[in-house]
């Protein structure tokens, strides 16, 4: 396809990058608060779209992973959104509480969301740069949900 067939045409044709991948940013359906952030292959993507729950590619796993297949925390699809020049996805999501209890969330280490972090901006400092947390804790525990200390290459 041209690029003025992909800018503006209706025909959904993704462009994935040298890795065969996609970027996905992931967001609360109800809030529109980001959630996290994963990349999908074809497979992932096209599973995405026939299921309605999210899929995605581990690359530090190095394989599909359905969202919640281990922690409960499904992702059930409401909407799907595609950039102007098809190289980048947006999904909006409702979520589901992880199992053993607990708020619904997205990440691995408990909170809510991935993004649990401010980064400061406009402030120069010799020292390093210190985070501010932006959830006021935890949404679950993530030791009750994967038994150990949480791995994101276990999700």
């Amino acid at each position: 396809m041209s690029v003025e067939q992909v800018e503006e045409s209706d025909q959904f044709a993704p462009r994935f990058d040298s890795n065969g991948l996609i970027p996905c940013i992931t967001l609360d359906s109800n809030t529109r608060q980001v959630l996290m952030f994963a990349m999908m292959n074809r497979e992932a993507l096209q599973l995405t779209i026939e299921t309605g729950l999210a899929h995605y590619w581990s690359r530090s796993r190095g394989k599909l992973w359905k969202k919640g297949e281990t922690s409960g925390m499904v992702q059930q699809v409401k909407r799907m959104l595609i950039d102007d020049d098809q190289d980048c996805v947006v999904i909006e999501v409702g979520l589901t509480p992880p199992v053993g209890g607990g708020q619904e969330a997205s990440c691995h280490v408990g909170y809510r969301s991935c993004f649990y972090r401010e980064v400061p901006i406009g402030r120069k400092s010799e020292k390093p740069i210190q985070l501010t947390f932006i959830e006021t804790g935890k949404a679950f525990d993530p030791v009750a949900v994967y038994g150990d200390t949480p791995n994101p290459t276990r999700l």
